[in-house]
């Protein structure tokens, strides 16, 4: 069962009909006994890092989903999910991500238009589990004007859009993605049976 932290993301249900498609049952956590007590989480995410974190604190979710990472639960982060795991953001200056990587996220550069909205390919850093299998040449969706800009040892894979940013990061437990799988169609859809297939 994948736990979705619903913090009010618009593509919550549209990740929920991308899992359904691979053949994983998904529930969706409000509270923080549920994230507490989860096997697997995602966090889906769109719109402003303020908003995500706010949710995050207002509900108390914040504690009980660093507790689970830390005790070695998987996790996948989708877009806003992946920026969440930093520092911080310079979307939201006077807000604390969930600091599980270092660093901040950044603004993209404006040579190019923004936001970054439509498919495009990655550029392979290191081997990677997440992308396993996943052709090369492939095309996915991205939809965001702020990327992980700094790159670390869990930088697997990168998107070049005025500037390399994260577009994929694997460290032990967490797994996150700029891009939006459920909507990457079937190099999205790879993504996430990759991602079921670390869990079981």
């Amino acid at each position: 069962m994948i736990t979705l932290l619903d913090c009010g993301a618009s593509n919550v249900a549209s990740v929920e009909r991308a899992l359904q498609r691979c053949g994983a049952e998904s529930q969706r956590a409000a509270t923080p006994d549920c994230v507490a007590n989860a096997k697997v989480l995602l966090l889906p995410g769109v719109g402003h890092f303020e908003s995500l974190v706010r949710v995050l604190d207002e509900r108390n979710l914040r504690a009980p989903l660093c507790d689970a990472i830390h005790r070695g639960v998987p996790f996948l982060g989708i877009c806003l999910g992946l920026q969440a795991l930093y520092a911080g953001s310079d979307e939201a200056p006077g807000l604390t991500g969930l600091q599980l990587l270092p660093g901040r996220v950044c603004a993209l550069p404006p040579v190019a238009k923004l936001p970054h909205m439509g498919w495009n390919r990655l550029v392979m850093k290191k081997k990677s589990e997440l992308l396993a299998g996943v052709d090369a040449d492939a095309y996915f969706y991205f939809a965001h004007t702020y990327a992980a800009i700094e790159q670390g040892q869990e930088t697997v894979a990168v998107c070049d859009y005025g500037t390399e940013f994260v577009a994929v990061l694997e460290k032990q437990n967490i797994c996150a993605v700029q891009f939006h799988p459920e909507k990457s169609g079937e190099a999205g859809a790879k993504v996430l049976r990759n991602f079921l297939r670390l869990c079981a």
